[in-house]
């Protein structure tokens, strides 16, 4: 072979390991003494996203929780918003979760999913309406009265939200949880004594429920509407309006400490 040939082939890979040596002490130079590498702005907006002040509420249920009825548009949750801020001069997020027309079987269904999960799991408290739609089924149970019907409907709604409170204690042991019990709208009907009864021991069996979860509270709300029912509904003479939905949050706020 040509000895220029040789020299040149020499030289380059000369030139070539000095380069690779050059490289590697940068590189050694840089993972024990040089700069951090820049975090990307996306991931410092999640992580300050993760960062909670204030207090974060979760409402969970059914169209008491969405405020059906209250023409304001606030329902319970809405004034007992006002009423916390105004009191803890806190920031509060909330998370209204509430479906009208939703069975505790279905509130069973959603309690699992993903992310709904997530929001209880940062909650710092939970509230829940549920048992008017299992109990009442849009007024039929006044067309249909029967007791052992009654009973059976009422132990399936006792199962689902005992699986309910497990799941919301298990994601989240610390936040205190309110569960809002039934008032009768149809007391001032024909049927409406029978149907009080009906209720009254309805929520007694979902406060000694409630009762063997800690920091799970049962308010009652059955008092609230029984000597002036009419006062406080809305046209539907099934949900509460703006008035009936007050009476509501300032139980709730009564029960709280600030």
């Amino acid at each position: 072979m040509n000895k220029n040939v040789i020299r040149s082939v020499t030289m380059v890979s000369v030139f070539f390991c000095l380069l690779w040596l050059v490289g590697l002490g940068w590189a050694v130079a840089e993972y024990y003494g040089g700069k951090p590498e820049k975090i990307p702005e996306k991931t410092k907006i999640e992580k300050k996203a993760e960062k909670k002040d204030g207090l974060h509420i979760v409402a969970i249920g059914d169209s008491l929780t969405r405020g059906t009825g209250d023409e304001t548009g606030k329902g319970y949750v809405g004034v007992l918003m006002d009423e916390i801020k105004e009191k803890t001069k806190q920031d509060v997020q909330l998370t209204n979760l509430g479906i009208s027309g939703q069975r505790s079987d279905q509130l069973k269904e959603q309690i699992q999913q993903t992310e709904v999960k997530r929001q209880i799991q940062t909650a710092d408290m939970i509230l829940v309406t549920m048992g008017g739609n299992d109990l009442f089924r849009g007024g039929q149970g006044l067309l249909e009265f029967k007791e052992e019907d009654i009973a059976e409907i009422e132990k399936k709604f006792l199962d689902n939200m005992n699986f309910i409170f497990q799941q919301i204690r298990t994601s989240n042991p610390k936040a205190n949880v309110f569960f809002i019990g039934l008032y009768n709208p149809f007391s001032d009907l024909e049927e409406g004594k029978e149907m009080s009864k009906v209720v009254r021991h309805w929520n007694y069996q979902s406060a000694e429920l409630s009762a063997a979860f800690p920091k799970i509270v049962f308010v009652p709300t059955f008092d609230l509407f029984e000597l002036k029912v009419n006062d406080y509904l809305y046209t539907d003479k099934f949900h509460p309006n703006k008035k009936g939905y007050r009476l509501i949050a300032e139980r709730v706020a009564s029960l709280l400490t600030w």
